[in-house]
Parts: C-alpha cells; structure tokens; sequence
C-alpha cells in the first residue's frame, strides 16, 4: 500500500463523516482540553460525547468500545461528584498520584479486564478485533476511574489506549475518530505536564 492510497483512503473516510461523528469528536476534544485544566465542565461535554458514541460504537460493530462508553457516562457522573465536592476548607479535590501498591493493583486490574473482555468478545460478539479492542479499553475504564478520582496517572493510560486505538478506528471507517485520538493524544500529554506541575 503506498502513501497516495492511504491518503486517498483518509480522504474518503472524512467525507464519509456523519454530521454526528463530527459533533462527537468536537465535544469530545472539549472535554478533554477541560479536563487538562482541571475545568469540570469536562463532564457535561464528555456526557454527552459518551452518549453518541455509545451509538456510533455500536453501529460500527465496536461491543467493547460501546460498553466503556457506558462505563464513561457512569464515571463521568461520578467524576462531576467527585470533582465538585469541597472539604470543610472549601477546598476542591486535590490531584494525588498512586502509590506503589496502587500502581500494581491498577496493572493487575488492566490485565485482568483484558483477559475478560476478550473472552466476552471473542465468545460471545461478532467482534473483529476481540483483542486489540479489549486491551484498549481495559485502559481506557482505568484511565477513566484514576481521572474521576484525580489520580495524574490516568494520564498514561489515556496516552497508551489512545495511541493504540488510532489505526483502529481507521480501519473501522470512523477516520475522523481517529482524527479526534490524535488530537486526545497530544492533549493527554498536555494534561499529563500540567497536572504535574500543580
């Protein structure tokens, strides 16, 4: 396959584009730039990202991607909680870092939700791509969970499925889903240094 053939195919897919995609991909990249600033406004857009592409992943044939959009609409009401509580200081939520038996139980649970979704898909769905989409979004329910709890290292996570998950979306047909990884990859990095920092 040479680079005109890939080109042409990214063309197509942007044309094919639906008008929902477009929203999707729009509210999902403010959701996450508000989550880089630490900005709860991050949840009603992700809310409503979530509830699209539980649809999207749906008609697309993508089971795991569509159950962690349930999953993200789940957390995302339990991160606005979270994130909107105030301690008797009036203080917010800080932003903390795992801890060392933390980091462990979090990769157990990575692997272990692996291991299950691909077993569901592989058995149970008409998946074509059990594995890759059940590591990609074993890291994603754990991404999600570590932001809802203001953990920095969701960021890794969110950067490891992201990178991954670019060239499948493309190869589903949703390019301009793809497009929007790209972008949640340089923006996960963002957030990354920025939550660091604070």
């Amino acid at each position: 396959m040479n680079i005109l053939t890939i080109i042409d195919s990214l063309y197509q897919g942007l044309l094919a584009t639906t008008w929902l995609e477009f929203v999707a991909v729009i509210l999902g990249i403010l959701s996450v730039f508000f989550a880089r600033n630490e900005n709860i406004w991050t949840y009603p857009t992700g809310i409503v990202n979530v509830l699209i592409y539980v649809y999207l992943c749906f008609a697309a044939g993508l089971f795991a991607d569509m159950g962690i959009n349930v999953f993200y609409f789940v957390m995302s009401v339990y991160g606005w909680y979270n994130w909107s509580r105030r301690d008797e200081n009036s203080h917010h939520v800080p932003i903390t870092r795992l801890t060392s038996w933390q980091w462990i139980y979090n990769i157990a649970l990575v692997f272990g939700l692996f291991g299950l979704l691909w077993f569901v898909l592989d058995n149970y769905t008409p998946s074509t791509v059990p594995m890759f989409d059940s590591f990609t979004t074993a890291l994603f329910i754990i991404g999600m969970w570590l932001m809802a709890r203001k953990k920095i290292e969701n960021w890794l996570a969110w950067i490891a499925g992201d990178i991954l998950v670019i060239p499948l979306f493309a190869y589903k047909g949703l390019v301009f889903t793809g497009f929007q990884y790209m972008v949640f990859t340089a923006l996960a990095i963002s957030g990354y240094i920025e939550w660091k920092k604070s």
